[in-house]
């Protein structure tokens, strides 16, 4: 997402354009490039940035709830009964990756013998192979697993079902720390470190999802403007079944910091090697 321009001080606004980045390599290339002033991104990549020297703040988390155990089998209720399976995913070293290495480690599933992981290229390749038969198990992002299900019905597909959402199965695991923070807004070098505007944005950002949650149908007619590849319908559910809450990046420190140090016990890499400082909490 690049916002162009949000009218704080009286001057002459600018048109705000949306950009569509399909993973977080072709994203850091966008930002190196001065090419983003705010994006969507998961949560680990500011505090990597930002550790590695990038002027990257991140304003606040809107994403708690994103990611969907979808299993042939409706005798799969969770993650637990995967062992001795196999299960496609579509993550590579980002934020579904960590989430889920995180969560079978507290479970004590091992990858590669409790259970087997194989990797599909990306999230529309997971869904192609589910529906020709190659799979069993997925675990998916919203929207594809909503679009993953609304196909199979639509073709006339054997049931799929929603065993678990990865994050009811992190609360089981975490009781002590039972939220996800999974993405947000981050705000890149080209804002000029401008606190009004990243207000500005964190407002309208809340008040954008708040609408969405409220009025799933018409939030779903909006975004499939963007991404035309989507079904409405399928859409429609992912909003109904996902957690939005845009809350200030500040406010909810405590549960950012659990999740970076969590990862740095064993991908610490992954946040860049230790916890971000004060001021990146934002906006």
């Amino acid at each position: 997402m690049a916002l162009t321009g949000i009218d704080v001080h009286g001057r002459r606004p600018r048109p705000a354009r949306f950009r569509l980045w399909q993973n977080p390599d072709q994203l850091r290339v966008l930002l190196a490039r001065g090419e983003l002033d705010y994006s969507a991104v998961p949560a680990n990549l500011p505090a990597l940035m930002a550790n590695r020297g990038e002027p990257v703040r991140l304003l606040n988390v809107s994403v708690w709830g994103l990611l969907w155990l979808v299993s042939r089998d409706p005798d799969v209720a969770g993650f637990d009964d995967l062992r001795g399976r196999t299960l496609l995913t579509p993550f590579r070293r980002d934020m579904g990756a960590i989430a889920l290495h995180e969560l079978l480690k507290a479970r004590g599933i091992e990858a590669g013998a409790g259970i087997q992981l194989r990797q599909a290229r990306d999230g529309l390749d997971a869904v192609a192979l589910m529906l020709a038969g190659q799979g069993e198990h997925a675990l998916l992002p919203e929207p594809t697993a909503s679009l993953l299900l609304w196909r199979n019905r639509d073709e006339g597909g054997a049931p799929l079902y929603r065993a678990q959402s990865l994050e009811q199965a992190w609360a089981q695991a975490f009781p002590a720390r039972p939220e996800l923070p999974q993405a947000g807004v981050m705000a890149a070098a080209g804002t000029d470190g401008d606190p009004a505007l990243d207000r500005a944005v964190a407002a309208a950002y809340a008040r954008s999802a708040r609408w969405c949650k409220a009025d799933p149908p018409a939030c779903a007619a909006l975004a499939h403007r963007y991404l035309p590849h989507m079904p409405v319908p399928a859409l429609e559910e992912s909003i109904r079944v996902t957690r939005l809450d845009g809350l200030d990046a500040a406010a909810v420190r405590p549960q950012l910091d659990a999740l970076y140090r969590l990862i740095l016990d064993s991908q610490p890499e992954a946040v860049g090697g230790r916890l971000p400082d004060a001021g990146f909490y934002g906006p």
